[in-house]
């Protein structure tokens, strides 16, 4: 038996995000998992570096599976590249030593979500981009990332509200930049709660329209409660930007 570090890429749009259901076959892990039994002649059970949400890209997402077989990586990822549709991409596929685990092995993510900030139409890339024409004060929004880095209690930020492990996480950054008319808010960390990032998003946009003051992070933080903090933001503009290994 074999184990294999599968990298892809994908545009979440039409799946109803990573994580296999047993109410619908439109999720990623279930459509790969698929394509490698039968290309495997064999079941596969495939471990992602994390769970997007549905309609959540990746510009690379890591996942790892145990099979055996004798043929090479490069046969199989050929195999993959032939079959997979046009919005997933196999971007490496090598043979991993025995304990690595998708999951289990990483240590820090990065997602960016690109907020369309301009009232004209954004037609190429209407699916990756959130529009939100407002007037935005960079600089406050600035102001109030700084105040979300390092360790802290982000049940405010977390939409799960059953949740029963800690809610405790590492923001190892939080960076706001305007490339034209679009605005890109990346996260850095070594893990990230359920719509984390989406909540943290909608609540930094209020603070850019002046709904919210920079200032208002910590108590938000602090309080542990989600309706303090602000909206949750569109899946479409975010990316699971990269995944980290030691």
């Amino acid at each position: 038996m074999r184990n294999f570090r599968l990298t892809l890429c994908y545009e979440g749009t039409r799946y109803k995000g990573w994580q296999r259901q047993g109410n619908t076959p439109d999720t990623l892990q279930t459509k790969l998992e698929e394509l490698l039994g039968r290309v495997l002649e064999q079941k596969i059970e495939l471990a992602g570096s994390g769970r997007t949400d549905a309609g959540v890209h990746a510009r690379r997402q890591v996942c790892s599976f145990r099979a055996a077989t004798d043929r090479s990586c490069g046969e199989l990822l050929a195999a993959l590249r032939e079959h997979l549709p046009e919005d997933v991409g196999a971007l490496a596929l090598e043979e991993a030593a025995p304990r690595f685990h998708a999951r289990l092995s990483c240590t820090g993510k990065r997602y960016v979500y690109r907020v369309w900030n301009s009232d004209a139409p954004c037609v190429f890339e209407r699916r990756l981009v959130y529009p939100f024409p407002a007037a935005l004060d960079v600089p406050a929004m600035e102001r109030a990332a700084a105040l979300l880095v390092g360790t802290h209690d982000f049940t405010a930020f977390c939409a799960n509200r059953h949740m029963k492990k800690s809610a405790v996480r590492t923001l190892r950054a939080v960076d706001v930049e305007r490339v034209g008319d679009e605005l890109r808010l990346g996260f850095e960390g070594d893990g990230f709660l359920y719509n984390m990032v989406r909540i943290l998003v909608g609540t930094l946009l209020e603070v850019g329209t002046g709904a919210r003051r920079p200032e208002d992070m910590p108590a938000i933080l602090a309080s542990r409660d989600r309706a303090r903090a602000g909206f949750t933001a569109p899946a479409k503009g975010l990316t699971l930007w990269d995944v980290e290994y030691a």
